[in-house]
């Protein structure tokens, strides 16, 4: 009896844990400012005729100079899983959500289709996380190509 209350004990302190260090990581990623939350489909197939919810993964994004930082959200790593390069994004399109995808992602999302050095992938985030993405994308420096459609 007293075994099986250490070990659920631990078991808790160790969920506890997990979650705290959960947020406190999230909490060092946004400490610099410019984060917001983007979903991230990478490597989509061209030919793909109707979206579906899978391969969506919830992530944290974060303007750093000229690159944008995407964390996903359930890791414990420290570093960005994709970097992506302001002159190296192009924009395809702007959509919203679709069949399955509703269900996938958060809700009042958009999908911005995109090229990223010829791997097609697309992020969901809210409107005025699009809004700021958008102008951080033309704000580029003077000679630097800008490719959104």
């Amino acid at each position: 009896m007293v075994l099986a209350l250490l070990v659920s004990g631990a078991v808790v302190v160790l969920v506890l844990l997990g979650l705290f260090v959960f947020g406190l990581r999230r909490r060092l990623i946004q400490r610099s400012g410019g984060t917001f939350d983007c979903s991230l489909r990478w490597d989509v197939p061209e030919d793909e005729r109707e979206p579906s919810g899978k391969g969506w993964i919830y992530g944290v994004a974060r303007y750093n100079g000229d690159r944008v930082e995407w964390f996903r959200v359930f890791s414990y790593a420290p570093r960005p899983r994709r970097i992506l390069e302001r002159s190296a994004i192009e924009v395809v399109e702007r959509r919203t959500p679709q069949g399955e995808e509703e269900l996938a992602l958060l809700s009042d999302s958009v999908v911005l289709v995109c090229r990223h050095s010829g791997t097609r992938l697309e992020l969901a985030m809210s409107e005025d996380a699009l809004t700021g993405f958008l102008a951080w994308l033309e704000a580029a420096p003077p000679g630097q190509r800008v490719n959104v459609a």
